[in-house]
C-alpha cells in the first residue's frame, strides 16, 4: 500500500512501490523514480461516476498516478491534512480532497441544508474503505471530537470534512460574525450529534448560509 507523509505542512509526499494513489488532477508538483500518469473520469470511478457527478453538480477531476518512487503533491499552497480510514467513510468536498489510496471507493452523498448553507451545493464527495486520503484546508486545521454527551457547533463556511456515525442539523444562531457586530440578519450552523471527528479550517469561505 502507499505511503502517504507530509514534507512540510503544505506538500504530501507519497512513497510507491509499484503500487497506485488517486490524485487531483494538475496536483503533482515533483516526482522520484519512474511514474505512470492517467486522467480518470467520473471521481475515479469510471462511468457510472461521472453520470453520476454530473447530475449531483459535485465535479472532481482525478489521475491515477502508479510508480515506483515518490511523488509529491500540493495545491495552491492549502494546508494538508492527513486522514486514516479503517473501513469507515470519510465525506469532504471535492475541492478540498487532494489524494487517496487507489483501493479507497469514492461517491457522492446528499448534504441537503448543510450543503446549501456552505454555498457548495446538495451533495460532496465519501471515500470510504481501508486506506489513507489527504485533505486540504486554507490554514492549519483542527480535529474535534464529536461524543454523545458533546455535541459541535460548526459554522459552515469554516467545515472541511468529518467521519464517523455523525448526524447533522442545520440550525439557525448566534455566529462568531453576529457576536463582534459584523454578521447581519440570521445566522446559521451545523450541529453534529453522535461520534466522529470533524475537520475545521480557520480561514472562512464564503457561504449563502452564514447570515441570510
Amino acid at each position: 500500500m502507499a505511503q502517504f507523509r507530509l514534507q512540510g505542512s503544505k506538500v504530501l509526499a507519497v512513497d510507491l512501490s509499484g503500487d497506485a494513489v488517486k490524485a487531483k488532477n494538475g496536483a503533482m508538483v515533483a516526482y522520484e523514480g519512474e511514474m505512470a500518469f492517467k486522467k480518470m473520469t467520473g471521481g475515479g470511478d469510471g462511468l457510472r461516476g461521472m453520470v453520476t457527478r454530473r447530475l449531483t453538480g459535485e465535479q472532481m477531476e482525478v489521475m491515477e498516478v502508479k510508480g515506483h518512487g515518490t511523488c509529491y503533491f500540493a495545491d495552491r499552497a492549502s494546508e494538508v491534512n492527513l486522514v486514516t480510514l479503517s473501513g469507515d467513510t470519510l465525506y469532504v468536498e471535492a475541492s478540498n480532497l487532494l489524494c487517496t489510496d487507489a483501493s479507497l471507493r469514492t461517491g457522492t452523498s446528499f448534504t441537503g441544508l448543510r450543503g446549501a448553507s456552505q454555498g457548495t451545493g446538495l451533495f460532496t464527495t465519501t471515500v470510504e474503505g481501508t486506506g489513507q486520503a489527504a485533505i486540504m484546508s486554507a490554514g492549519t486545521a483542527i480535529v474535534l471530537r464529536v461524543t454523545p454527551a458533546m455535541p459541535l457547533q460548526v459554522d459552515p463556511g469554516a467545515y472541511i470534512a468529518h467521519t464517523g456515525k455523525l448526524k447533522q442539523h442545520f440550525q439557525s444562531g448566534v455566529n462568531f460574525r453576529t457576536v463582534i457586530g459584523e454578521g447581519s440578519g440570521e445566522a446559521f450552523q451545523i450541529r453534529f450529534e453522535g461520534d466522529g471527528l470533524v475537520y475545521v479550517q480557520p480561514s472562512e469561505r464564503n457561504t449563502i448560509g452564514g447570515d441570510v
